[in-house]
């Protein structure tokens, strides 16, 4: 069971299972609205995971009914466009989980929209409860997207559903969104969280050194062309040998017997 400490953020609950963090959006009077402290608080909560030799994955979830209904707008609107473009608005605290080295997966159960899908897709995957509905209403209030939704959202679902997306505001369901390719898997809500650990820690299981290149060689197939990738693939995949993880994870297959990976 996650063990549970006291949280030394405002607006989210951090715990641990195992070598797994779990990062809980908390603001629930306002549907898990991402805002300024909460972007502030998760750069700073994913800045301590990623120095923590101890953590292996990281999962970031919300509530059984909401994993983030967007940014928050109340704190949003007022906003001139001087204030925006000087502030780096976005920009300044939301791209952290882009850049995490170790692998961090969304746990999605209900409401998923605007900024809370942007949240989602910038994580590695994605595993999403029964009664997760995914949207990028922002049309209705006359912006669009900000934070890759226009980008990533079409990567993940291809031009046509996406435009549909943006464009309407339509959103979908959990069952849509795994047929379209958003989503990684679908599973009833009530096993979302053990069904992401338990992912979580298969991963951790691993040799930190291939998981964290097999995490960019993925990357790098959405920044280029399929010879570059498979190139850098290619590479990546020598320099492999050049640890002990590899010897440890096929000598351990040769003798028929669990590897010990040590992340060297």
């Amino acid at each position: 069971m996650p063990e549970t400490a006291p949280s030394p953020y405002e607006t989210l609950l951090l715990d641990r299972d195992e070598a797994v963090a779990i990062v809980r959006l908390n603001r629930p009077d306002a549907l898990n609205a991402l805002s300024d402290r909460l972007m502030d608080e998760m750069t700073a909560c994913l800045d301590a995971l990623e120095a923590d030799p101890s953590v292996r994955a990281i999962v970031i979830t919300g509530s059984d009914k909401v994993f983030a209904a967007g940014a928050d707008i109340k704190e949003m609107g007022p906003k001139t466009y001087a204030e925006a473009f000087t502030q780096d608005f976005l920009t300044r605290n939301w791209e952290r989980v882009t850049r995490c080295r170790k692998p961090v997966i969304a746990a999605v159960a209900g409401h998923c929209l605007g900024g809370g899908c942007e949240l989602a897709m910038m994580c590695d995957f994605i595993i999403a409860g029964d009664n997760a509905q995914f949207g990028q209403p922002e049309i209705n209030l006359g912006i669009t997207p900000g934070v890759g939704g226009t980008q990533r959202l079409t990567r993940f679902v291809g031009k046509s559903k996406a435009m549909e997306m943006v464009l309407t505001g339509r959103r979908i369901d959990a069952v849509e969104a795994e047929r379209c390719g958003l989503v990684s898997r679908v599973v009833p809500v009530a096993e979302l969280m053990g069904e992401a650990i338990k992912a979580g820690k298969k991963i951790a299981s691993l040799s930190p050194l291939s998981v964290m290149m097999a995490k960019e060689m993925v990357n790098v197939a959405y920044e280029t062309t399929l010879a570059e990738g498979v190139r850098y693939e290619r590479r990546q995949f020598q320099s492999l040998f050049a640890f002990d993880d590899q010897k440890e994870g096929m000598t351990a297959f040769v003798e028929k017997r669990k590897p010990t990976f040590k992340g060297t």
